[in-house]
Order: structure tokens, then C-alpha cells, then sequence
């Protein structure tokens, strides 16, 4: 293959078969080396494109649901950036903070060494280093997917630029009263020692149990039983809680009970929040420690009492605090439980309410348990010192930064795609609590906040501006920094502008081309399941901050599962890795990589035995362009996207037609003229077919059927429009139709032939350049000097400099599709003929056609060729035969074939035979009710689609017999 990528030189030759791995890492590294992803700056250029890349974690590897999302971003910036928009993908990593010092810690622990024992600098050091050392991973698997993002732009969120606009941001919300340090309840991880999002916890449902405790009642007239589920924070309860509408206890609402084990006297209260129908209708209060809970002593001004420690240990004694947030004095805890973790408390707590008899039951039962997950400890809510965002606090303009957000939404300036998730965004808004911002950890960016000794506090950019607020205010002590860091969240939230290098400095923004000119960016392409924590905080943070929104549109997507629809997870080993899908792996090698790691060895025989069945073979290598176009076909409305490997089996076929398509037009038209240099005339220049026009005209339908799927981010639709013009019409028709006018037609008519050829491959090349890039630019180099069609004020070095395909409704010509359509009605009843009379598909027959005889005379060189027809006669009306009969259009078709009617007999009374048999199997199942009941609706549908098609089958050979008869 004569190929020079670096120097630009296209190859005259390719290959005799695609080979994806021969084209990809060399394309890609043209593309970047020469610039092609730069961001548009021309001031010219009337239309911006801005997208933004999640920041993926910086020590995380790519997995399928950034492949299927970076897939779909790439399309965008490549279709953008050929039709000449000023374009910029702006690419960046997450520092991660929980799962980037998790990495480090473990390393560290295999030493023997503890964080502590570095000290918060040194360890800050190691972090830079693991950083420095695998940060680079998922950008390296980013470009074998083939995405295109400026590279030169790249943004890390602890890059001192980045650093910077969260210390302003921070400082300006802290001014605006808009950040505040409190102590609230948060998720908390007691193997981490800090509170965590709700997106860090995961509900998984598990056996427990229900245990119902008697809580005598103080007056000693009886108790009430309390169900509760956790019964080890009975040492927290404040009161007991019943519904006001429940019968059974209104009696006793006011009165007190006394709480086993602890002695105190607790009231019994009234919510609305008891459901009367779970367990006794009688709830214990534990405000400190469950967040219901907490918000019903908010309502009913209850004091919290703190029963655990951040370890999740029994403190010698309980903090109080007051409902007004004063601290009470401490309560003192039953001995015996001091010290025992949570879990080993439960076990105590139990053992003692049976030996004091008031255990009356315990039940099964199935519950919701919170669990980090990066660490599988349970989450305990806790009452902590934190830094929050107040989310429903009025700003100085007197909406609070939720209202702004619903705003932009509310009146159309951020659009969702599929509407339907705007119900989403607006519920989880409407509903919002203050967000806990703070984090228990030493990654991350540390919060610019000083404490006096006294415990005032002064937040500022640096120290010295703190002392400077200190010495205003008369206080002229030591300062001391907050230890905690932000949560990832907060930086992820200031993307949109903290990528742009947004100072805060009016002058100095108002400077800075690129955010004057991407901010706001144009579409942000995001899971479902990020609505709230990221989307949502991009919204709020941007519009609060900048003044603007800070994405014009959201393109919600599903979720990517395997094929039966489950979750990818490392423990059910249906983890699919994109880079395996893209180079393959074999069996033993996919095996380890997916028991690595796992401590039960039970988990990984089963995990082994399901890779062995599914993937006997290992993992065949697809190619990139297979698997992206695998992901664009998948991504349709919807919250699940079932990934199937046939898919990608599909597409890989896909790209190998398209390359032996190639060939074939290469064979035909190396070397020849193939009409680019005459001029456009009847007579000895280019004199196009119907099917020449036909294939141009159905081009055009394409074209403006994958600019209306692209503008409504249906990159299935637009993938399916590529998919069925290249196949259905351009390989499976036109070329084969091009045969006959190469073959057969005058020297203008194979000249149009020629120039329709690569005139139409030329331009689904680039139709399809933003879903396939590497197979496309390496045709694209050989077809587009042929064609004289490079645009050199563009670029001619690649593919991607080009303009992308416009329709021209000119060009649709309705009387040659309507020609070509009744060439295919006629070629398929020909075809249907020969398969009815069971004649070998390489024999050649005679065709008796009767009807419009200039019509016929026309299609008749079609017919031979696509109906392999030896020959075609034409009459008036058909002779008197048993032979089956086909009306195609206005026309009758008859082959000339003598038949042996004893034998055509015996063979259809065997086939009717058989199709009566399946008739009756399949009226026996769907006449079953218990199968209509119990199988699956699509088992059923299919069943009724099978005796529909026997039924028809049976109709027609039935005809048949009887003409024969």
C-alpha cells in the first residue's frame, strides 16, 4: 500500500481487505500532529460550536459508557467542524478526590505506611506523583476511540488556573451569604472518615431484619411496640412517633415512654410521615442519626442526640444539640456498650432487650441498605461540621440560584434532549436540600478558610488576605487553615468556565476570545444519572457566577447495559471493555482480566464459567469505526441501552462492504476518464441513466435525513440513514446496475457511470466521516484526487478539513426513483419466481415479459444482469403455460422453464404438508392459555407473526397446486 500519512500523501492503492489495525493509530496521528482539532478562532465565522468532555476521573480507565458518550460527542465536533463552524471540544480530567487517595492510600498501606505518617504535604506529593504517572491512561484510550478534542486545551481540575476559580468562586459565594458552615446531616463513611454525595452511595437491597422492641409506657400502664430496623440507635431516640389519624394511639400522643437500656423518658408524637400500615404504626425518633428523622425534629423542634463517633464506635458519652443548635450537655451511655462498633452494638443491644424481655419478635425482612461505593461500608447519616451551598437562599438580586436555574430552563434558553428529562431536572430542584460541599480528605482543593483561636473564621483567597480580614476585625491571634478540601463536584460544576479561564476580572474576560466565544457552550452530552449532580450544579454555578447559561442545549442519554439488559459490573463479570472490543482478546487473557481482584474464589469460578460460555472464542477485534458506529445506532431515546456484540459483528461487516465497495469502483475506474474534465453535455460528454439519477436523488434524501437526525441528536437515526443508503442502495443496487452501463453503455453513458460512482462514494465518505473517521479518511484519500473535488481553501490534507454533504433538492428526481423502483419491483419478482420453481441461482433462464414493450426494452439489459435472465421476450400478452406467474407494476412476468409437473406436484403437496404442520403447532400454543399467560409478550408476538407468515406461504403454494391441477 503506497501510503505516506505523515507527509500527507494520499495512496493510489488499498488493500485487498480492511484491516482497521493497519490505518487507525497512524490516522490519528496525522490528525493531532497537524493541529486539525484546534479550535475554531476565525471572528469571520458567524456559527460557534462549544461541547464539553465530562471530565473523566484522571486515574480511571475508559469504560463503555464513555466510549458510547465520547463517541457521540465526536460525531457532533467532527460533523460541526466539517461544515465550518468555529469549533472547540474542550477535554479535561477530574482530579476524583475520594477515588484518587483511595488508589494512593492502598499503595501506601502495601508499605506499611499510613497518610498520617507522611504528614498532609508529603502525601499531597505522592498523589502528584500517581498522577503524574497514570493520568495520562484514559486520554491515550480517548484517542484509540478516535476522539478529537482540542488537546492543546486540555484542563486538569487542580491545574492552578482551575485552582484559582474555585478560590473565587468560594470566596464570592461566602460574601454573598451564600455559603455557610453548619452542622447538619450528611452521608457518611466510616471507612473514609468523610462525608460523601448521594451519587457515592448506593442503594442495594439486602436481607435484614424487622425487630419489634416494647417501650414501656412511663405511667406503667402498658408499652408501645416500636418496629425499627436499626435497633442499635435506640440510644439516640429522642421520642417515639405515631400517626395522628391512627386510632390505635391517639390516646396516648403526649404521654412518654421510658427507652430501654438508656432510662430516659422520651414523649410519644404525632407525624404525618407514619405510615399506619408498616410494621406496629409506632416509629422510634432518632434525629442524629436518620435523615426522615431529621427533618421530623426540624418540624417538631426535637433535640439530636449523637450516639456514634465518626468511626462508627459508642462514645462514653452522647452530644446534645439543641433544636435551635445550641449544645446541651452531653448523656451518658450504657457502659457495657462504650467502644463496640455499630455492628457489634446492634448484636449487644439485641441480646440485652430479649434478656430484659422486651424483644417481642423479630422478622425478615428486605431493605434498602446506603453503601459507599468505593469502600462497601454501610453509610451512616451523621451529624457533622460542614461548609454548604444554600441552594434556596435569596442572591443579592433576589433570586436564589435554584430559581435562576429553573429559570433558563423554564423559559427555553437550555433545551433538553428528549424533552421529557426537564420533569427530571425540575423535581430534583423543587425539591433541593443545601449542599454539603465540604470532604474529610487531603486531595482536593483545600478550603479557603482560616480559624482563629477563638473560632471565628476568615475566608479569603490566600493567608494573607485572612490575617488582613483578621486585623479589621481586632483579632490578631494565630490562624489555622481548614483541613477539609471541596467536594469534586464543586470544581466539576465551574467547567463551563473555569476551562474557558474565567478570571472574575470583567476587563480581563472580556479579552479572552474564546470565552467570549464558547461560553455558553453548545450542547452538553450527559447519562440520566448525573442530571442533578452535575448538570444541575453547571446551571446554577454558571448562570450565578458568569451571568450566562452555560449550554445552550442537554442531550440526555441512556445508560449502557449488556445485551439481557443488566447493569456492567466488575461482580457479575459482564464488564465490557471498549479497547478489548476494539483490538480483541482472547479467552484465557478476557478470563484473568475479569477474576483479577476478586477475593471470593466462588465469584470467580462463576464469573470464569460464564465468560467460557459466552465468549468460547475470546473477543473478536472490531475495529474502532465498528464499534462507534455500533454505539451511534444505540443511541435512541430511552434510560437502558442493551449492548449487543452482534451489533458490532454488523458494523465491522459494514466496513468491510464499504471497503470492497471501494474496490470495485476503483477497478472500474482507475486509469479511465471518468467525466470530471468534460463538459456536461449529451453527445460525447457525460449522458446520466435514470439510475444515475436515481442514486443522486436518493443521496440527497440521505443527506437531509442525517442533518435532521444530527440537529435532533438522533444519532440512530442518522446512523440507520448511512447504514441503508451505502447498503440497501448504493452497494446492493447501484453498483450493480453500474455493471450493466460500464458494461454495456456508449462511451457517454460509462463516462456519467464512472463520475456517479465516485462522485456518490466521495460523498458518503464524508456523510459518514463523524461516525466512522478512519476507514472513511483512508477511502477518502484514495477516491478524492480521482474526483477533483478537494476544497483546497479548506485543507486538502484530510477528510475532516471538508465540507460536510448539504442536500440539493434540485437534484431529487422523482421520475428516475420512480424508474429504478419499478426495475426493483420487477428484478424481485423475477428473483421471487426462481425461488417458487426452485431453479439454481446460477443458472441463466429466458423471462417472458408482457406490457409497455418500450419499458420493458429499457429495463431488459437490468433484468439479464440483476435477475441473471438469459434472455428477455417481450409480448403482448403471456402464452397459455403452468408455469406461476408474477405482476410487477404494470407488467406480467413468466419464466420460460419446462416443468416437470408430476415432480412440481409432489414437491408442493410435501411443503404444504409441512406448513400445515407448523399452522397447527402454532394454533396449538397460542390456543393454550397458560402459554398466552405465563410466556413472554414478544414470545407470544412472535408466535402469532410465525402462523401469519406459514398461513401466507400456505396460501400461495396452495394457488400454485391448484393451477398445476
Amino acid at each position: 500500500m503506497n501510503t505516506s500519512h505523515t507527509n500527507a500523501q494520499p495512496s493510489r492503492e488499498l488493500a485487498k481487505s480492511f484491516d482497521p489495525k493497519t490505518i487507525e493509530s497512524q490516522w490519528y496521528a496525522f490528525w493531532e500532529g497537524k493541529g486539525f482539532y484546534a479550535a475554531g478562532m476565525n471572528p469571520q465565522v458567524q456559527e460557534n460550536f462549544c461541547i464539553l468532555l465530562p471530565p473523566p476521573n484522571v486515574t480511571g480507565t475508559l469504560h463503555m459508557g464513555h466510549g458510547f458518550n465520547q463517541t457521540i460527542m465526536d460525531a457532533l465536533t467532527r460533523y460541526h467542524r466539517m461544515r465550518g463552524d468555529n469549533t472547540l471540544w474542550q477535554p479535561g480530567t477530574d482530579h476524583a478526590g475520594i477515588a484518587t487517595q483511595i488508589v494512593v492510600e492502598r499503595q501506601l498501606d502495601a508499605q506499611s505506611v499510613s497518610r498520617h505518617d507522611l504528614g498532609r504535604e508529603n502525601f499531597l506529593e505522592k498523589v502528584w506523583e500517581w498522577k503524574a504517572y497514570s493520568g495520562g491512561t484514559i486520554t491515550q484510550q480517548m484517542r484509540r476511540l478516535g476522539t478529537s478534542p482540542d488537546w492543546s486545551r486540555e484542563r486538569f481540575t487542580m491545574d492552578a488556573g482551575l485552582n484559582k476559580v474555585v478560590t473565587e468562586t468560594f470566596v464570592r459565594l461566602y460574601h454573598e451569604g451564600l455559603i455557610y458552615r453548619g452542622k447538619r446531616l450528611v452521608n457518611w463513611d466510616v471507612k473514609l472518615g468523610t462525608a460523601v454525595s448521594d451519587l457515592e452511595v448506593v442503594q442495594e437491597e439486602e436481607d435484614g431484619s424487622m425487630w419489634h422492641i416494647n417501650y414501656p409506657l412511663a405511667d406503667g400502664s402498658g408499652a408501645l411496640t416500636v418496629a425499627t430496623t436499626r435497633p442499635e440507635t435506640m440510644l439516640g431516640d429522642v421520642a417515639v412517633m405515631v400517626n395522628p389519624d391512627d386510632d390505635r394511639y391517639k390516646h396516648l400522643i403526649g404521654k412518654n415512654v421510658i427507652l430501654p437500656l438508656c432510662g430516659r423518658e422520651i414523649p410519644i408524637i404525632a407525624d404525618d410521615y407514619v405510615d399506619k400500615a408498616f410494621g406496629t404504626g409506632v416509629v422510634k425518633v432518632t434525629p442524629a442519626h436518620d435523615f426522615n428523622d431529621n427533618m421530623v425534629g426540624q418540624r417538631q423542634g426535637l433535640d439530636k442526640i449523637v450516639m456514634l463517633n465518626l468511626q462508627g464506635f459508642i462514645p462514653a458519652s452522647a452530644e446534645v444539640i439543641a433544636a435551635d443548635g445550641r449544645s446541651k450537655a452531653a448523656i451518658e451511655l450504657p457502659s457495657h456498650l462504650v467502644g463496640l462498633e455499630r455492628f457489634a452494638a446492634r448484636k449487644q443491644v439485641v441480646a440485652d432487650l430479649e434478656a430484659s424481655g422486651l424483644l417481642v419478635k423479630v422478622e425478615k425482612h428486605k431493605l434498602k441498605v446506603p453503601r459507599g461505593d468505593r469502600t462497601n461500608v454501610v453509610i451512616e447519616p451523621m451529624l457533622t461540621d460542614q461548609w454548604f451551598v444554600a441552594m434556596s437562599k435569596p442572591s443579592a438580586d433576589g433570586k436564589s440560584i435554584t430559581e435562576k436555574a429553573l429559570d433558563v430552563v423554564a423559559n427555553g434558553e437550555i433545551k433538553f434532549y428528549p424533552e421529557n428529562w426537564v420533569n427530571t431536572y425540575n423535581q430534583w430542584l423543587n425539591n433541593i436540600q443545601d449542599w454539603c460541599i465540604s470532604r474529610q480528605l487531603w486531595w482536593g482543593h483545600q478550603i479557603p478558610a482560616w480559624y482563629g483561636d477563638n473560632g471565628e473564621v476568615f475566608v479569603a483567597h490566600d493567608e494573607a488576605e485572612a490575617k488582613q480580614l483578621a486585623a479589621k476585625g481586632g483579632y490578631t491571634g494565630n490562624l489555622k487553615r481548614d483541613d477539609d478540601v471541596l467536594d469534586t463536584w464543586y470544581s466539576s460544576a465551574l467547567w463551563p468556565f473555569s476551562t474557558l479561564d474565567w478570571t472574575g476580572d470583567e476587563a480581563i474576560d472580556a479579552q479572552n476570545q474564546a470565552l467570549q466565544q464558547f461560553l455558553p457552550s453548545s450542547v452538553l452530552v450527559t447519562g440520566f444519572d448525573i442530571i442533578f449532580f452535575w448538570v444541575a450544579r453547571m446551571v446554577m454555578m454558571t448562570k450565578h457566577i458568569t451571568g450566562k447559561i452555560p449550554f445552550k442545549h442537554v442531550y440526555v442519554h441512556g445508560l449502557i447495559r449488556d445485551a439481557e439488559g443488566q447493569k456492567m459490573s466488575k461482580s457479575k463479570g459482564n464488564v465490557l471493555d471498549p479497547i478489548d472490543l476494539i483490538d480483541g482478546i482472547d479467552l484465557d487473557t478476557l478470563i484473568a482480566k475479569r477474576t483479577t481482584g476478586l477475593m471470593n474464589p466462588k465469584d470467580a469460578e462463576k464469573i470464569e464459567k460464564r465468560t467460557r460460555k459466552e465468549f468460547p472464542e475470546g473477543i473478536a477485534a472490531y475495529g474502532t469505526d465498528a464499534l462507534r458506529f455500533t454505539f451511534a445506532s444505540l443511541a435512541s431515546p430511552g434510560r437502558d441501552i442493551k449492548f449487543d456484540l452482534q451489533r458490532c459483528e454488523g458494523y465491522r461487516n459494514f466496513c468491510n462492504k464499504l471497503w470492497n465497495a471501494t474496490r470495485f469502483v476503483l477497478m472500474n475506474t482507475e486509469g479511465q476518464d471518468n467525466g470530471f474534465g468534460a463538459e456536461s453535455c449529451e453527445d460525447g460528454g457525460r449522458k446520466f441513466s435514470q439510475a444515475d439519477r436515481w442514486i443522486v436523488s436518493l443521496l440527497q434524501r440521505t443527506e437531509a435525513e442525517v442533518e435532521r437526525a444530527f440537529n435532533d441528536y438522533r444519532f440512530d437515526l442518522a446512523a440507520k440513514a448511512i447504514y441503508e443508503f451505502v447498503w440497501d442502495q448504493y452497494c446492493d443496487w447501484y453498483l450493480e446496475i453500474a455493471k450493466v452501463q460500464i458494461q454495456g453503455g456508449s462511451a457517454a453513458e460509462q463516462r456519467a457511470t464512472r463520475r456517479t460512482l465516485l462522485r456518490v462514494l466521495e460523498t458518503i465518505l464524508r456523510l459518514a466521516h463523524p461516525i466512522i473517521p478512519f476507514i472513511t479518511e483512508e477511502i477518502w484519500q484514495t477516491i478524492a484526487p480521482m474526483t477533483a473535488l478537494k476544497d483546497p481553501s479548506r485543507g486538502t490534507e484530510s477528510i475532516m478539513l471538508q465540507a460536510y454533504p448539504k442536500a440539493d433538492v434540485e437534484k431529487i428526481d422523482e421520475q428516475a426513483e420512480a424508474w429504478v423502483a419499478t426495475l426493483k419491483t420487477a428484478v424481485e419478482a423475477c428473483r421471487s419466481l426462481r425461488g417458487e420453481m426452485s431453479i439454481s441461482p446460477a443458472a441463466k433462464v429466458p423471462l417472458i415479459a408482457a406490457g409497455d414493450a418500450e419499458q420493458l426494452a429499457a429495463l431488459a439489459p437490468y433484468l439479464k444482469s440483476l435477475a441473471k435472465l438469459e434472455n428477455v421476450d417481450i409480448v403482448a400478452e403471456l402464452p397459455e403455460a403452468d408455469a406461476p406467474v408474477m405482476l410487477a407494476a404494470d407488467f406480467k412476468l413468466m419464466l420460460k422453464v419446462e416443468i416437470d409437473i408430476a415432480a412440481e406436484k409432489e414437491r408442493l403437496g410435501k411443503e404444504i404438508a409441512r406448513l400445515e404442520g407448523e399452522i397447527g403447532k402454532a394454533n396449538a400454543k397460542l390456543g393454550n392459555e397458560s402459554f398466552v399467560a405465563r410466556a413472554p409478550a414478544a414470545v407470544v408476538e412472535q408466535e402469532k407473526a410465525r402462523l401469519a407468515e406459514f398461513s401466507a406461504n400456505l396460501d400461495k403454494l396452495q394457488t400454485q397446486l391448484a393451477k398445476l391441477k
